[in-house]
């Protein structure tokens, strides 16, 4: 795997909802892939990049882990250790920054490799449009792809019960990225979500041609859960009232 501080991911979003109805969601989006003890280094590389200060595209700690803005690493590591994992030798974190000072993250992940660059773990960090974050947490072995399931313990959508079960399949190769996470209920598959996209380095040119294809892509996604849960309601999907996230965390994924 590549050494690089700092990556791009342009990516395409898709989920379906297969029951009771069918329901589509297509679209695209670029976010960054960050070395944690190289993040800064990044920044002093780039005109466009900033780190724990307003800029174009900027990133800061508080936006994860403990949301206190207190270093991502130690947070990482005790989550690992919840679940009798080693911690690993290196930690990149994949993430919508900011864009214009706005992010929502759905979903990042911190991807930790061993010493000799082999994947070792990844932590999902799940967020909900009600200020809630929660951890799932997998070990992981050999060159993928990778495979895990787990139970669903965090309250997302008002659309889907706690009732259900989630198996992730996550693949790391090269320059490309692709996780397909099938979400199941009573056996049955529910809904089914992708983000699938190539990698490149992290440079200024990139980061302005994503600018320019996409400049509030942060915005988009915060808009599309919005439009989109417009219309399963207007399909007539059930409504599940909110719970809070769970006492105890992270959730394990085996």
């Amino acid at each position: 795997m590549s050494v690089a501080p700092a990556q791009l991911l342009t990516a395409r979003v898709v989920h379906v909802r297969h029951r009771p109805f069918r329901h589509r969601l297509d679209y695209r989006i670029w976010s960054l892939l960050l070395d944690l003890d190289h993040v800064a280094e990044a920044a002093r590389a780039s005109r466009l990049f900033r780190l724990e200060r307003p800029g174009l595209v900027s990133f800061r700690a508080r936006d994860h882990g403990a949301r206190d803005g207190s270093p991502l690493r130690p947070w990482v590591e005790r989550q690992l250790a919840a679940q009798g994992l080693p911690a690993p030798a290196r930690i990149r974190l994949l993430a919508l920054p900011r864009v214009f000072g706005y992010v929502f993250n759905p979903i990042s992940l911190f991807l930790c490799s061993d010493g000799a660059g082999r994947d070792s773990a990844v932590v999902y960090e799940v967020k909900n449009t009600f200020g809630d974050q929660h951890a799932y947490v997998a070990a992981l072995a050999g060159e993928g792809p990778h495979r895990h399931a787990a139970d669903k313990t965090f309250h997302v959508s008002p659309f889907i019960g706690m009732d259900a079960r989630y198996r992730f399949t996550l693949s790391l190769k090269d320059d490309r990225f692709g996780l397909v996470i099938d979400e199941t209920e009573g056996g049955e598959r529910l809904l089914t979500a992708s983000m699938v996209g190539r990698l490149e380095p992290m440079t200024d040119a990139a980061l302005a041609r994503s600018l320019l294809r996409f400049p509030f892509v942060t915005l988009k996604v915060i808009a599309g859960i919005h439009w989109h849960a417009l219309h399963l309601w207007r399909k007539g999907a059930r409504y599940h009232r909110y719970l809070p996230p769970p006492e105890v965390e992270p959730t394990p994924a085996r």
